[in-house]
Order: C-alpha cells, then structure tokens, then sequence
C-alpha cells in the first residue's frame, strides 16, 4: 500500500504552554419544568492541561465532567468563566470560528455505534472529515482512510461494511481513526470505553496511548473509572456536583488520595494491585444529595463535622502539585 501522509497545518509554536486552560468554568440548565430553578452543572471548576499531556476528568454519573468537555469544545455555551484552547478563547467565539477551528480539536464519544451513520460504508465514513477539512480527494483521499484504518488496527477489507457488520470495539476505532483524521493538536474522550467489554476496552486503552505518544496529541479524557484513568493519564481531576474536589499526578492521587469523594471512588473500584487493600470508609446517600452553601461532599462525608455545612472549602496543598477542597487535608483525622 503506498502511504499518503498530509501534514498537518501550521501552528504557532507553544512549547511549554498549556494547550487547554479553563478558568472559574460555570453551566448552568434550565429547570425541566416552570417554575424550577436553575440547575448548576459546573461551578467554578478551573484547571490547564500542558501541551502534549493527558489529564482525566473522574466523578460519577451527573457530576458534570461531560458537561465540562462540551463547553471546551464549544459545543455548549458556557455561562461564565473562561476557555482557551490552543490559544483561542472558546467562550467568545462564533459559530463560523468554532467550524473552522474543528480540524485542530475533535471528540470520540461513549456509543460507538450512535456515534457513526448506519447507511454509510466504514471508509467513507472515516474519509468525511478529510472532506471537509482538507483538499485531499480520489486517490490520495484513498490512500490517507486507509493509512488511518491501518493506524487503528483496522483491516483494509473493512472498509466496504457497514457500522452493523463491525463488533462495538471495531466500531470505536472507526470513530477514533475518523478523530485523528485531520491531525488534530487536542482530543477530548468522553467515555470512550465504558460500553465496551473489559478485553476489548484494555487494547482500546493502549491504542489510545500509543496515538498519544505517536502524534502527540493533549487529551482530556472523561471516565467515572479511575483505574481507567492511570492507564492514559499524566494528572486527574476529580469533579463531584459540578465543583473539582481533588486534582494532581495520577500515580499520586490514587496512591493518596486526599478527598474522602476520591477514596470512595478507589474503594468502589476492583484494585489493581490485590494485595493492597481498598479504602472502605463507608459512604451516605446519594450522588446529587442538597448542599445548601457547605461543602458539596458534606451530605455523604464520613467525615463530616459541623463546619463542612458552612462553606465550600477551597482548594489547598495536599503535597507537590496535589491539591484537594478538604477541611481535613494534612489532618491526622483525615489520614487514620
């Protein structure tokens, strides 16, 4: 096969500048009925993620991770705040400017097979983006959807079928190699392995990582996995009730974590490691309990004293480049 390669647009160079940096971030929804209040999906959530990095947004399910990656990618407009991406200002641009900027910031979402048109053959769903992106056609536009089949371990003869005919983790690479198409700078991942069985959702993991590394793409990848997360990801984000809880390394944040949100999630979790025992504090009620002005953890704390109701902690030092919204942070009650 001869390999057609397309280069991707020049950029300016950012060496050692964020490439995503969302700042005091807030999403509001309406009430599904009149007379409902607001709904606040995202409350001031701010974080930066360096170019060339990986970071993963965890929490569970209505926690507002998702939410956060559509604003990144401009897909919902945010109410306040701050996004830059690559250096652009997402918030205040236009839909025209939005549609231009796709080639460099794509999405692969959690259906695989929602994610693709079932009338549409494989190859010519992966060449879509190269059509309107790019000037290729007839045999070079060939050339480049076969190079990405072959890219993400996709056969050649695929590309003749259609969604249906492929298993869901074939059907996942069609939207990752449609993704990488155009030679995107970032790549946001909702969910992207959360329907997949575990065997097939470990070889989509380390595809993820080796596209990572070979085109050297900064992602921010949704899960409500954490274990999911040390494997594709330099940092983590914990998001519960739409604030950020808990943020730093991944190696460091699962070791130790220093949110009781963040050890509730490792201990709900299979360990990686079974000879380390999991964290098994025991947690109340449930996610999206009312927490009036205190801490959003409050209601389900194990540790909850009376000043958790009070205010919503800031975010301080749990150790280098390690911080969490804790009272209790550095405390000898939130180690025992």
């Amino acid at each position: 096969m001869t390999t057609v390669r397309t280069e991707p647009t020049a950029r300016v160079d950012r060496s050692g500048d964020p490439a995503i940096v969302v700042e005091n971030l807030v999403k509001r929804f309406r009430g599904r009925r009149r007379g409902q209040p607001e709904v606040v999906a995202v409350d001031s959530v701010s974080f930066a993620v360096p170019t060339g990095a990986s970071l993963g947004l965890v929490g569970e399910s209505g926690s507002g991770k998702s939410t956060v990656a559509r604003c990144v990618l401009g897909l919902l407009p945010a109410d306040g705040g701050s996004i830059e991406v690559l250096g652009r200002q997402i918030i205040d641009a236009d839909a025209d400017e939005l549609r231009g900027w796709r080639r460099d910031m794509q999405i692969v979402f959690q259906e695989p097979f929602e994610s693709l048109d079932p009338r549409i053959r494989i190859g010519a769903a992966i060449a879509e983006p190269l059509q309107i992106h790019t000037q290729l056609r007839g045999r070079e536009l060939s050339g480049r959807v076969l190079e990405l089949m072959e890219l993400v371990a996709l056969r050649a003869a695929l590309r003749d079928r259609y969604p249906h005919e492929l298993s869901g983790g074939q059907q996942q690479r069609v939207n990752i190699a449609r993704a990488i198409a155009t030679h995107p700078s970032v790549l946001l991942l909702d969910e992207p392995t959360s329907s997949l069985d575990v065997s097939v959702r470990a070889d989509i993991l380390r595809l993820l990582v080796s596209l990572q590394d070979e085109l050297r793409l900064t992602s921010l990848f949704i899960s409500h996995d954490l274990h999911t997360i040390r494997s594709v990801c330099d940092r983590v984000a914990v998001m519960y009730h739409g604030r950020l809880v808990e943020e730093g390394p991944v190696g460091e944040v699962l070791r130790n974590p220093a949110h009781p949100y963040t050890e509730f999630l490792l201990g709900s979790e299979l360990p990686v490691d079974p000879d380390v025992e999991p964290i098994t504090r025991p947690v109340r009620g449930e996610h999206g309990s009312d927490v009036g002005s205190g801490c959003v953890f409050a209601p389900r704390c194990p540790l909850r004293v009376a000043e958790c109701d009070l205010r919503q902690p800031d975010l301080v030092a749990a150790g280098p480049a390690h911080v969490a919204a804790c009272i209790f942070v550095g405390s000898a009650k939130h180690v025992a």
